[in-house]
């Protein structure tokens, strides 16, 4: 099987999806990804697909001789532009320290052929938090979050205990509250955590975040 990415702008109109699916499934494609972007009169619709070695001509031809659909093109795929992202989010000036951290070291690792994006949200709130944290297993491609403020507990804490039983990694700063007991690693200086969380998830660093497991550091 090999791993494609496609884009397709087509006319806004009901049943749309749904045809374009039927053509990839009648091809045996399996859709590992889909974003679409609505516009008029035209939308984008990105597919990630897997398919069988040489069906890919096949593929977009019956996607292009679907009515309304204007274009079709393959193009790299968003893991290869983008690669894997870390989240960091809470309190502003915490969350600005630990990007400065992140974003150095991803530079290292991105110019020995890594991709590693960084995403930052500062956001305040315990429900809010929590809220945001519970949705990020609903975001492709994210692999480590580090949550960045001064007291974080309650429903935040309850939130990273799920999403690490959905296999996301949780990094927390050294602050008051639960939310560090409930991390796998909690580290005091900001701009640290953040080169850790990039060295957890880079496939060219000798960092292990399993094997830090509760410590705090």
């Amino acid at each position: 099987m090999g791993e494609h990415a496609i884009l397709i702008t087509a006319t806004d109109q009901p049943g749309m999806l749904s045809r374009l699916t039927k053509v990839l499934a009648d091809h045996d494609a399996n859709i590992t990804h889909v974003d679409i972007h609505i516009g008029t009169p035209a939308s984008v619709i990105y597919f990630e697909i897997t398919v069988a070695v040489g069906r890919m001509p096949a593929v977009v031809a019956g996607l292009e001789g679907l009515h309304g659909v204007e274009e079709v093109r393959e193009t790299p795929s968003s893991g290869r532009i983008y690669g894997k992202r870390v989240i960091v989010m809470g309190g502003g000036a915490q969350v600005g320290q630990v990007a400065i951290g992140a974003i150095t070291e991803a530079d290292r690792h991105n110019i020995r052929g890594e991709r590693i994006s960084v995403d930052t949200i500062p956001l305040v709130g315990e429900q809010e938090l929590a809220t945001a944290v519970r949705a990020l297993v609903r975001l492709p491609r994210v692999k480590i979050l580090v949550l960045a403020g001064a007291l974080m507990g309650g429903a935040i804490a309850a939130a990273v205990e799920e999403v690490r039983a959905n296999g996301l990694r949780v990094i927390s700063l050294n602050m008051a509250g639960s939310v560090p007991d409930a991390a796998d690693l909690v580290v005091s200086d900001p701009v640290q955590a953040g080169v850790m969380a990039v060295m957890a998830v880079a496939d060219t660093a000798q960092f292990d975040l399993l094997r830090q497991s509760r410590k705090r550091y």
